[in-house]
């Protein structure tokens, strides 16, 4: 997608993208629409929506539908902005040129019924967060459990969050309290607390999501880790900003050196390996749920044998049936 030259540009914004609007508020053009006849710079620009990834062809009707712009934007700006500084500029023009579109697909009486769900599949997810985030207005609410994510991931991160926080968008991030021993990631919160944004971490087992203006969410396929999807229904998104503020307000707050907020969270997590214990989990099960390393969790068990004077986890599990200990006692038992 990165062979697309300053004409193709040229033609996107002056004939296309016209194009693309009349077919979204017709609901569709023909195969064989006299409007799309050969050798017309009409013909050229459908000829463009369609190599870039904007319209898709009903065979059923022989009639061909406008896409959503978002995944085709990430398609054509990603590569470019990958590319050396003199294409920036271009890439930046390409945005510009997708946004009035992006307002098109969003003004159609269709987007409700047929852009509820989109999903994206590995290389596609980070160029559509990108996007995603480049045009967020007041909120960015995310959630980011294991804090064991890749450098480059996290650097990419960085720079779409402060870019968004500069703009005066607020924004609050939740992680898991293991987070807190992983430096790149202290560098991360330590960049974006600077300008504004919240953010706490919880002993609780969650899974990715960031919600962006409190209209789209972005979260986990349940079949594949390398697979997104992309929510616009406002009632599934409303139950997930639901889900996230009650997770947010049992948070602890991140950058807190407080000994009361330090002893607390190391309550909290020997009290979760304690449940994990007690409901039979698999180390890497409770490793994972921890967002901690099978052999780190190996370490939080060797801890309570000896905190409990047990050579074996059955003699443990034994002793803490014994007297009472379930793992859901408050922070001063």
């Amino acid at each position: 997608m990165s062979g697309y030259q300053p004409e193709d540009r040229e033609l996107f914004e002056e004939d296309a993208t016209a194009l693309y609007d009349l077919i979204v508020q017709e609901g569709g053009i023909a195969s064989d629409d006299s409007r799309l006849a050969e050798g017309t710079r009409q013909r050229r620009a459908f000829e463009l929506l369609v190599d870039v990834g904007l319209l898709n062809l009903d065979e059923s009707r022989r009639t061909w539908r406008a896409l959503e712009p978002a995944q085709a934007q990430a398609r054509v700006i990603g590569p470019l902005g990958s590319e050396a500084s003199r294409l920036l500029e271009e890439s930046a023009r390409w945005a510009r040129a997708f946004q009035s579109l992006t307002q098109s697909w969003r003004k159609s009486p269709t987007v409700t019924e047929g852009g509820a769900f989109l999903y994206l599949h590995k290389e596609a997810i980070n160029p559509y967060l990108t996007s995603l985030v480049s045009e967020a207005e007041e909120e960015l609410l995310t959630a980011q459990p294991q804090a064991g994510r890749h450098p480059q991931t996290i650097a990419e991160a960085t720079t779409r969050d402060l870019n968004a926080l500069e703009r005066g968008v607020a924004m609050r991030t939740l992680y898991q309290h293991s987070a807190r021993r992983h430096p790149v990631t202290h560098e991360y919160v330590a960049r974006v607390t600077e300008q504004g944004a919240e953010v706490r971490t919880l002993d609780e087992f969650f899974n990715r999501m960031i919600v962006v203006d409190r209209r789209v969410a972005v979260i986990p396929s349940a079949d594949s880790l390398a697979t997104a999807v992309v929510v616009r229904e406002p009632a599934l998104v409303a139950y997930l900003i639901d889900v996230f503020e009650r997770a947010f307000a049992r948070g602890r707050p991140f950058r807190s050196s407080e000994q009361g907020v330090v002893r607390a969270i190391a309550s909290e997590q020997r009290a979760m390996t304690i449940r994990m214990l007690i409901e039979g989990h698999s180390d890497a099960v409770s490793a994972k749920r921890l967002g901690v390393s099978p052999r780190t969790y190996a370490g939080y068990v060797a801890d309570l044998k000896a905190e409990h004077d047990a050579e074996t986890r059955f003699q443990l599990g034994y002793i803490m049936g014994r007297i009472g200990i379930a793992g859901d006692e408050p922070d001063d038992a």
